[in-house]
Order: structure tokens, then C-alpha cells, then sequence
């Protein structure tokens, strides 16, 4: 049987996920911590398992004010639109040969068409990026990415950067379609983010597979 988030979510109530809730119930009474407590499985809410087509692995969320939101890469509609978001934007003009005008970086509308928007480090402490990588995050996310590996097929993961691309062990190259790249941040994009056309190469996979397109600039 195919499951459902509920199926994936219910089976991970251990005890190192138990042990997380405490931590950021705890750390929430004098810490600022990002995303909200009602954000943090935006991801899962948005997209559902088997609507899944595309998972782009983000690392942990934005760590300052009115940023994170649950979904990797993407803000709220009213923040400014952050640098790595800017340069995923110019690479979809560059790659569909566009000129179009984002007026701002939530990623939403991606989500209901089936881009799976993980974060491998769900909450973040405010100011501090990585904060939370050692509190037990990763054995939850890597169950998620194993999950999706397992019951889906042909899903298309995009891989930006080091850390996604370690995931890599987690996914069997033969039922599913990995694409890499550098990490679109201003430090790295020039360094093969910029020209991968991973977008464009996502559409024509999901076409191949008889499945409907992601309309990227719907935002």
C-alpha cells in the first residue's frame, strides 16, 4: 500500500523525534526559532505523498525574521526576495528564455503542483545558521527522502549543492531521475547553477513520463 504523510509521520513518533519536539518546546520559551511551530511541516502540507513529482532538497531554513516558512527556498509573500531565491528566478528566465518580472518569492503555488520543498533541517534558532543540524532532523528527513524512494516512481530530484547531493545514497538512480548542480547561492551559482536548465529538463522528463508539466513562473 502506497502511504500517505500521516503513514510516514505517525511511523516516525520515536523517540529521537520525540526528543526533538521537547528540544524546540523548550528552546522556544527564551530562543526565537524559525519557522513557527504551525509552519514547520508546510512542506507536507502543501504536497501531498502521491501528488509528488519533483523534490528540490533544500539545507535548513532562513534564519532571520519573516523567512521561513516550511518550504525550502521560499518566503513569505510580503519579504524580500532572498539571494539564492533570486538567482533559481534568473536561471527559469535564462532557461525558458523568458524576461519575467518575479514580484515575489513564495514558492506555494510549486508545492500544489507536486515540488516537494524539503528542507533536510526542519527549524533553525534565529541568527544562528545550522543551529538545529545536530538535534536530530536528518534520521527524519533521510526516513522522508528513503520513503519517497520506496513508493514512488520516476520522481525527479534536484540536487543544489554539496549537502543535498549527499542524499544521493538514499535514492535508486533506476527508478528515479537525480539532477545536480552547484548551490544557487551567490557564492556558488556561477559554478554550474547558472545554465543547468534543470527546469526546463524537469519538464521534459515529466512529459516523457505522461505527467503534466510544473508551470515554474506560476507563483
Amino acid at each position: 500500500m502506497i502511504p500517505s504523510w500521516k503513514d510516514v509521520l505517525s511511523q516516525e513518533k520515536k523517540k529521537y523525534f520525540i526528543d526533538i519536539i521537547k528540544f524546540l518546546k523548550k528552546e522556544r520559551l527564551n530562543k526565537i526559532i524559525y519557522p513557527d511551530q504551525k509552519d514547520i511541516f508546510n512542506a507536507f502540507i502543501l504536497t501531498n505523498f502521491n501528488d509528488i513529482k519533483v523534490v528540490i532538497l533544500g539545507q535548513d531554513p532562513y534564519f532571520s525574521k519573516n523567512q521561513a516558512h516550511g518550504l525550502s527556498f521560499s518566503v513569505p509573500k510580503n519579504s524580500i526576495i532572498p539571494p539564492s531565491l533570486k538567482n533559481i528566478y534568473k536561471e527559469l528566465n535564462s532557461d525558458f528564455k523568458k524576461k519575467y518580472k518575479f514580484n515575489h518569492g513564495c514558492l506555494e503555488r510549486w508545492a500544489h503542483q507536486g515540488v516537494f520543498l524539503l528542507n533536510t533541517i526542519l527549524t533553525v534558532e534565529s541568527g544562528k545558521p545550522k543551529s538545529h543540524s545536530n538535534i536530530g532532523w536528518t534520521i527524519f528527513t533521510d526516513k522522508v527522502i528513503s520513503t519517497i524512494n520506496l513508493h514512488r516512481n520516476s520522481i525527479i530530484f534536484l540536487l543544489w549543492g554539496n549537502d543535498a547531493q549527499k542524499k544521493c545514497n538514499l535514492i535508486d538512480k533506476n527508478n528515479h531521475y537525480v539532477l545536480k548542480a552547484s548551490h544557487p547561492s551567490p557564492l556558488s551559482a556561477y559554478r554550474g547553477f547558472f545554465g543547468c536548465k534543470h527546469f526546463s529538463l524537469t519538464n521534459k522528463i515529466l512529459l516523457q513520463n505522461k505527467k503534466e508539466p510544473i508551470n515554474w513562473f506560476l507563483i
